[in-house]
């Protein structure tokens, strides 16, 4: 996913000064609320790990958790919560997912392919008439299943939306028809079918159809399908208005240009983000959610399968071979194992988690987004070297 592609589901963290000399760290065992006082560091690398990522790219904080293939779980909390109190990072603190959303959406709209309401492979103007439109544009010749993998050609309305998290759009409520307003005022990228691009606009489409199809809001049907089964503790969907992190959680932060100050933008409207970005959650929850999805909780096996049918994504360099499902990155590690997750980006947050078949897991929250795509690189190298760590 390229920077482009990423445009307002990521900030333009830059390098912070001297602040390392604040860092804390806590690693514990077992799902531990986020208020819970620290225990003794488990021998695995992890926190050494989690401090590198910040001495390499000046992440305010890091924050992991980790599932052993036995279901041991660690949690990590490495830096400060806050640069001006100087507070201490929450164990497994809420963080916003960004595009970690996405497989959230995709898995509810498969259970509704699985309950006989959606064909994936159904032109989605069957589903919402006539919503599609614009020049190249036709949902007439668009189906399911190419939006959730990204190969409908629909342009990204990311790209054409400020990506200055200090402007007024940081705390401008959209509709989600506003977001394709946007994107169909630009032309088709290719025909339906041709290529592969990230484009935002397929999971806001994604998220409209799983209203029209079940006559509930996305939210809640988010929350009843996956959050409440799964119990996961720290995920919600923020309604509509809210801009900031409910419980336990560390500041999101962006630089204000190269070597310049953290701004605080952990208050923002992630409603342009909606089905395709404005989750919180937290690392655990991720792994949870990951390792279920995986694990056959969430959807039966059929839809799964269709799941993990992937296609190249030629425009995704980095350290790892990925290719994108539904919703879903497949990924080569280092040691010959697959792993599978997604990863988001949103201002302050950056997060990437992943789940091999045989239960491990290793989800990685960072506090600022940077521009430098190594940056990106040297968390995923760490989740790899977690995941393939004997």
């Amino acid at each position: 996913m390229s920077d482009r592609q990423f445009r307002r589901l990521r900030s333009t963290g830059l390098p912070l000064a001297a602040l390392l000399a604040a860092t804390t760290m806590v690693g514990v065992a077992g799902a531990v609320p986020a208020s819970a006082a620290p225990s003794a560091e488990p021998k695995d690398g992890v926190r050494a790990g989690l401090e590198q990522l910040m001495k390499d790219d000046r992440y305010p904080a890091a924050l992991a958790s980790t599932t052993a293939r036995g279901g041991q779980v660690h949690n990590y909390a490495v830096g400060v919560a806050d640069l001006r109190t100087k507070a201490r990072v929450p164990v497994d603190g809420r963080v916003r997912a960004g595009s970690n959303t996405k497989t959230f959406t995709a898995v509810v709209v498969l259970q509704l392919v699985a309950e006989g309401k959606v064909e994936l492979d159904a032109p989605i103007d069957r589903y919402l008439p006539g919503l599609v439109r614009g020049e190249g544009i036709d949902g007439r010749k668009i189906t399911v299943r190419q939006l959730l993998q990204h190969t409908s050609g629909l342009p990204n309305y990311t790209d054409f939306l400020s990506d200055d998290p200090f402007g007024e759009d940081r705390h401008r409520y959209y509709q989600p028809r506003d977001l394709l307003d946007v994107a169909f005022a630009h032309k088709a990228l290719f025909a339906p079918g041709a290529k592969w691009s990230y484009s935002n606009t397929n999971y806001i489409v994604a998220g409209l159809l799983i209203e029209r199809i079940t006559g509930r809001p996305f939210a809640e049907q988010v929350a009843k399908r996956v959050i409440e089964p799964l119990g996961l503790r720290h995920t919600y969907a923020p309604a509509a208005g809210d801009q900031g992190i409910r419980g336990a959680h560390p500041r999101g932060y962006h630089a204000s240009g190269p070597g310049g100050a953290m701004n605080d933008v952990t208050e923002l409207d992630p409603s342009w983000g909606w089905a395709a970005g404005s989750l919180i959650t937290s690392p655990s929850d991720l792994n949870r959610f990951f390792s279920a999805l995986m694990g056959g909780r969430l959807l039966k096996p059929a839809q799964l399968t269709e799941m993990k049918t992937t296609v190249p994504m030629p425009d995704r360099p980095g350290l790892a071979t990925e290719a994108y499902g539904l919703g879903l990155i497949r990924t080569q590690l280092s040691c010959g194992e697959v792993a599978w997750g997604h990863g988001g980006k949103i201002p302050g947050f950056y997060t990437y988690p992943r789940v091999t078949e045989d239960g491990r897991a290793a989800a990685i929250a960072v506090t600022a987004v940077s521009t430098d795509p190594q940056a990106d690189q040297r968390v995923e190298a760490l989740a790899d070297k977690i995941l393939c760590a004997k």
